[in-house]
């Protein structure tokens, strides 16, 4: 039996986390990948600030899927131990948070250079997370982005499997891979299906890399869908819109109430909300 649970990266609704929350409220969605509170990065925050978010978070019934940190989404020639610093601190904020996931990347490769050159350095600042992570019971979730080392399929794999740990899973993100040129289905998803525990929900086109409502693009996720669904997948499918300089609803869906609402996050989360919806049936 699968079981999709719907949760958003709600700071593209607003930097404020009380109208992130009204508005989920209003879809119906109970959980949030925070990323963006208040008009900061989450893992900027000190410890008791964060408390306090989770004393807001409960009081309205509201819980984290994933901590969607910026961990790994820095040039690999940077300095590394300020930014291990960083993820043992969001290590502290995802248990003070009461979720297992924790969004990370696998560092961004300079521009023309050969990825496969950066590979040990790569594997070996996983191998530093995947050791501070042990016995936390945390879950570090590899998300494919566009410039990092693992941003393709082959990549993804090879950092899923040289690191051989059960704690380090994958995120599937169409859209992104769309923007570099992968096919998503079924040649990436094949490829990393058995690491996937949790997506991404956004679309995007191969002929501009524009991002689209989910089923108007290129990404395949109806189809993606399909096959978790009947694999039995039990997990989160985490709207990520990215919509805010899409402007072609109207013409893709003219009769849709949607077109009367004020322009803005909530509209272009709710157009994201309804593409998913569309989509599940």
């Amino acid at each position: 039996m699968s079981r999709f649970v719907l949760s958003a990266f709600a700071d593209e609704i607003d930097p404020m986390l009380t109208t992130q929350m009204d508005v989920l409220d209003q879809h119906g969605i109970k959980y949030i990948e925070m990323r963006g509170v208040n008009g900061k990065s989450l893992v900027r925050y000190p410890l008791e600030e964060v408390k306090e978010f989770k004393k807001q978070l409960d009081a309205r019934d509201f819980k984290v899927s994933a901590i969607g940190s910026p961990i790994g989404k820095t040039k690999i020639t940077e300095d590394f131990k300020p930014h291990m610093e960083l993820f043992r601190h969001t290590m502290e904020i995802a248990r003070i948070l009461e979720t297992q996931y924790i969004r990370m990347f696998s560092f961004y490769i300079p521009e023309g250079e050969n990825p496969v050159l950066y590979r040990d350095e790569v594997m070996n600042r996983w191998g530093q997370f995947i050791h501070a992570a042990k016995g936390t019971g945390l879950i570090l979730l590899h998300e494919n982005e566009k410039g990092i080392y693992g941003d393709t399929a082959e990549h993804c794999l090879d950092l899923l499997e040289t690191m051989n740990c059960s704690y380090m899973k994958a995120i599937f993100d169409p859209a992104n891979f769309v923007q570099c040129n992968v096919k998503t289905y079924p040649e990436a998803f094949n490829m990393l299906k058995k690491h996937i525990v949790y997506m991404h929900i956004k679309d995007a086109l191969y002929k501009d890399h524009s991002v689209v409502p989910s089923g108007h693009g290129d990404g395949r996720v109806k189809d993606i869908l399909a096959e978790l669904k009947s694999s039995g997948f039990e997990g989160f499918l985490s709207l990520e819109p990215h919509l805010s300089d899409f402007a072609g609803f109207a013409a893709l869906e003219p009769n849709s109430p949607i077109n009367r609402l004020p322009e803005g996050g909530p509209k272009q989360f709710t157009i994201a909300v309804e593409a998913l919806k569309k989509i599940l049936g």
